[in-house]
């Protein structure tokens, strides 16, 4: 017995490094096609010059899904259709002041109302407060705070090293920084900008009014008009600020989600997904957040299609709609499928920018990671070395069952808050080799799980290198 084992064995380990041979061939394959032959660069520029900004509920949001729908029909995937999401309207309006005003000091700080946010209804006036957290104003009481405007200044913590943790330590001030401060008698507030750069770009982003306090108006200032309002608080702690918003919110509308699919060729009935979110703030182009993971979803089947790999099992490109302000998208799609039934083995999503690729974070099982960490040596020559537990994405989460492996991309995050939700997010700040790496990892993880499948992870371990 002992004699016919170690044959066995050296076949076994023989056979393991055959198939991760042919699995190297097929990564450098997908990467030379995104990297000689990608289209996701150039779908970007259409997207962010020839649409524009993508708020749910504009013309331009309209627009996007058509040119969605087009794009992947042009592809010849087989099937493309759209799926109804009621989505929110909110308008920015024409006016958008701020002014500070002293004995000794005045001045106009670049702002931007944040999505959601009332308006003012003409120019309202009262002193400043600043305070750096919701227990501050708890500390100072109805008393302090009513009738004046508070002034959050949390700035983002320059000493993580993963800043998408650093702007979820100060996110809370705009989320619910209006409604905290409401409850105290507050009129409006101003929020710092969760950006580490130091200029006067203004950053907007979401907000949400809690049912228990009064809806008041809600703006974001850049970090250089923070630190000036902060210091000029110091030597004038009676400053007053006057502000004039013109923004509202309308009755909710009809959008879509944008779907196209390649049909599983032995598990046609299970389905892998992909996305991002097709929406974006009405400033800038959204082309960070998220037209790089909506041009890089599309180019993952565009990549089996060129390659003539036609998958195991349904592979579905999903181009999300209101992630920014409502998550109505991806929470539609997830009840559909759970109202019919379908059986989803793994979704992925890409909503953290262009950049270079760095891994992989996986909101799945102990044994779906330990599967995942398997490829490791597969994706060591394109420097994807991160392969851990974390979140998938806002898209994906509603998919969650216990069951579904959901995956999100990590791209290197330093410059991510640079242009989030500012104007500065447009084309040109993307770079095409970084977004053409990410489309390609994207796309060797899928084929990889596609064909082996979660079900296949002691004869990987087996196999591992």
């Amino acid at each position: 017995m002992k004699k016919l084992f170690v044959p066995f064995c050296l076949s076994l380990i023989s056979i393991g490094i055959y198939g991760q041979n042919l699995d190297s061939i097929q990564l450098r394959a997908i990467y030379d096609e995104v990297l000689s032959n990608g289209h996701c660069h150039e779908n970007l520029r259409v997207l962010c010059k020839e649409v524009g900004n993508r708020l749910s509920g504009s013309a331009n949001a309209d627009r996007a899904v058509q040119w969605g729908e087009a794009l992947m029909k042009s592809y010849g995937f087989d099937k493309v259709y759209l799926q109804e999401v009621i989505v929110p309207r909110w308008v920015r309006g024409d006016r958008e002041e701020l002014e500070i005003l002293g004995d000794k000091i005045g001045f106009k700080p670049e702002i931007l109302a944040l999505g959601g946010s009332v308006g003012t209804e003409g120019f309202i006036e009262g002193k400043v407060i600043e305070v750096r957290s919701f227990g501050e104003l708890e500390d100072m009481g109805k008393e302090a705070i009513e009738g004046k405007i508070v002034f959050y200044n949390r700035p983002m913590n320059p000493l993580l090293i993963n800043t998408f943790h650093a702007y979820g330590g100060c996110v809370d001030q705009r989320h619910a920084g209006a409604s905290e401060a409401a409850k105290y008698g507050a009129i409006a507030t101003i929020t710092r900008s969760m950006t580490l750069r130091n200029d006067n770009i203004p950053h907007t982003g979401s907000m949400r009014y809690a049912e228990d306090a009064p809806k008041i108006p809600a703006v974001a200032i850049s970090t250089v008009g923070a630190h000036k309002l902060s210091e000029a608080l110091k030597s004038d702690p009676a400053l007053n600020a006057r502000l004039n918003l013109s923004c509202k919110m309308e009755a909710d509308v009809v959008s879509h989600n944008v779907i196209g699919e390649i049909t599983g060729s032995v598990h046609p009935d299970k389905i892998i997904a992909v996305g991002g979110h097709l929406d974006s703030w009405d400033v800038g182009e959204g082309a960070h957040d998220d037209g790089a993971g909506v041009v890089q979803s599309i180019e993952v089947l565009r990549i089996f299609k060129s390659l003539d790999n036609r998958p195991k099992h349904t592979l579905r490109c999903i181009l999300f709609m209101n992630e920014e302000n409502g998550n109505r998208g991806g929470k539609t799609y997830a009840s559909l499928v759970k109202s019919v039934g379908e059986e989803h083995i793994m979704a992925f999503e890409s909503d953290r920018g262009g950049f270079s690729p760095r891994g992989f974070s996986v909101d799945g099982s102990d044994e779906q990671i330990q599967f995942l960490k398997a490829f490791e040596s597969l994706f060591e020559p394109y420097n994807i070395h991160v392969i851990k537990k974390g979140y998938g994405g806002v898209d994906i989460g509603p998919l969650r069952d216990g069951k579904i492996c959901l995956i999100g991309l990590l791209p290197d995050s330093q410059r991510y808050f640079d242009f989030h939700h500012a104007s500065t997010d447009i084309w040109e700040n993307v770079n095409k080799r970084e977004l053409e790496l990410g489309a390609g990892s994207m796309a060797s993880l899928i084929y990889l799980v596609d064909k082996y499948g979660f079900n296949e992870i002691p004869r990987l371990n087996t196999f591992k290198n």
